[in-house]
């Protein structure tokens, strides 16, 4: 029979940047005791996304951040929203272009991730933000 549960989580940020959050979600993957399903992750904001993605040489993410910064710098002439500062709608964009939504597999109670990946958490305004994430799963 199939089940389901729904939570949300809440992380601070440090800034700009990409933050591991697979501990806390694998924790509540556990102790909802669904075994085998699929859980959806939904980061409930415009300027932040999600990321699976290598957990173990931090150059990884030192190299994205960079890249993001060159594809979708801020203070670009180009936008006119900067209600918030010049990299306010940098982050909308940056968000636009990565994703808001994940649905990962889950298996003997944990999320069926490979061996190098990692849930992250993509902060892209150069402030701390609280941000809040809503996790379903459905299985048994």
């Amino acid at each position: 029979m199939l089940r389901q549960s729904h939570t949300s989580l809440f992380f601070e940020t440090r800034g700009r940047g990409l933050q591991d959050i697979s501990r806390p979600v694998t924790e509540w993957v556990a102790a909802t005791g669904i075994g085998d399903g699929l859980l959806t992750l939904f980061i409930r904001h415009t300027s932040a996304s999600l990321l699976v993605q290598e957990n173990a040489d931090p150059d990884v993410r030192g190299d994205l951040d960079r890249f993001f910064a060159r594809l979708v710098p801020d203070g670009d002439a180009l936008f006119r929203h900067r209600d918030e500062g010049p990299d306010d709608m940098p982050a909308h964009v940056r968000a636009a272009l990565t994703a808001v939504q994940l649905s990962v597999p889950v298996s003997g109670r944990r999320p069926a991730l490979g061996t190098w990946q990692g849930i992250y958490l993509w902060e892209h305004r150069v402030r701390p933000h609280r941000r809040e994430l809503a996790l379903h799963l459905v299985g048994e």
